[in-house]
């Protein structure tokens, strides 16, 4: 098939890659000139513009996008929007929360125009791997670009999740559960530094891999991670949150769903970015207060 790809950054150009490898034609663009020319050296079409790109395209006009989520994901939406007419496709790669989705969706249909929402899991793995797919929109649609998708997934990778918002839905949930094994795995591999024993984190996250009921690819990367850096020397203990976590936080109280793992996972990574938490100081100086507890001075 022939599509359009806004967005080549760390996943972006490496999806470029695998549709190239698969056959496919891409037109590809993106506001820096560099990864462009990087692309059209692999053989892919490029375009200094929205609308050059869009000029280059067949009808119907298949645009992925694959930008970071929030305003500027509905900015080059819109933008991609009033350069297309009724019947062409947009697709939005990123990690949109899906009532944004959902409202896109809405949107566009009143121009004729297609829009999916495809939730994407695979990271700088994908490339080799595959890109995992949740896809939500109109059955019809899907059905309509599903080469693509057949392309950048493995095997059994990808999937039709339902109407607008179900894929970029399905992402979100994949996303906050992601944080609690981080935060599990992590709490483990704490409990066991703080022990008597001298272990080899590496060959622990190895072991667990062989028929273990706490195998993952989680831990594939553990191991790698501790071969690389045993202590995990010049890592600082800061962890970012992408927004997926906050949003399914948000999703299970507005939907009376107790998910006390996930919330608390998240907690711990807001947690992680005090280097100089206040709340600690307070419960020191009250158990000094209470009960003559020693403090420990800074």
């Amino acid at each position: 098939m022939k599509l359009g790809l806004i967005g080549l950054g760390k996943m972006g150009g490496q999806m470029v890659e695998r549709l190239l490898g698969g056959g496919h034609s891409v037109v590809v663009y993106d506001k820096s000139p560099e990864p462009v020319k990087k692309l059209e050296a692999q053989g892919a079409i490029g375009s200094n513009s929205l609308s050059d790109m869009i000029k280059k395209l067949d009808k119907p006009k298949i645009v992925w996008c694959m930008v970071p989520s929030g305003d500027i994901t509905l900015q080059t939406i819109r933008a991609v929007a009033a350069e297309l007419s009724a019947g062409d496709i947009i697709i939005d790669g990123g990690n949109s929360f899906y009532k944004d989705s959902k409202r896109t969706a809405e949107e566009l249909s009143k121009k004729g125009i297609h829009f999916l929402d495809a939730g994407t899991s695979g990271g700088i793995w994908g490339l080799k791997n595959g890109y995992c797919l949740m896809v939500g929109g109109p059955e019809p649609v899907f059905k309509t670009v599903e080469p693509i998708f057949k392309t950048l997934a493995p095997q059994d990778g990808y999937l039709y999740a339902g109407p607008s918002g179900a894929g970029h839905f399905v992402k979100m949930v994949h996303n906050g559960i992601e944080y609690g094994l981080l935060q599990a795995y992590a709490e483990g591999f704490e409990i066991m530094k703080a022990s008597e024993y001298k272990l080899d984190f590496a060959k622990v996250s190895h072991l667990w891999n062989q028929g273990s009921v706490v195998r993952s690819w989680l831990l594939e990367l553990a191991e790698s991670a501790f071969k690389n850096n045993p202590d995990l020397k010049g890592i600082a203990p800061y962890v970012v949150d992408s927004g997926e976590g906050r949003w399914t936080v948000a999703e299970a109280i507005e939907k009376n769903v107790p998910a006390p793992v996930i919330t608390l996972s998240l907690l711990e990574r807001l947690r992680s970015r005090d280097q100089e938490c206040f709340s600690d100081k307070v419960v020191a100086a009250l158990r000094n207060e209470f009960g003559g507890h020693a403090i420990k001075k800074d």
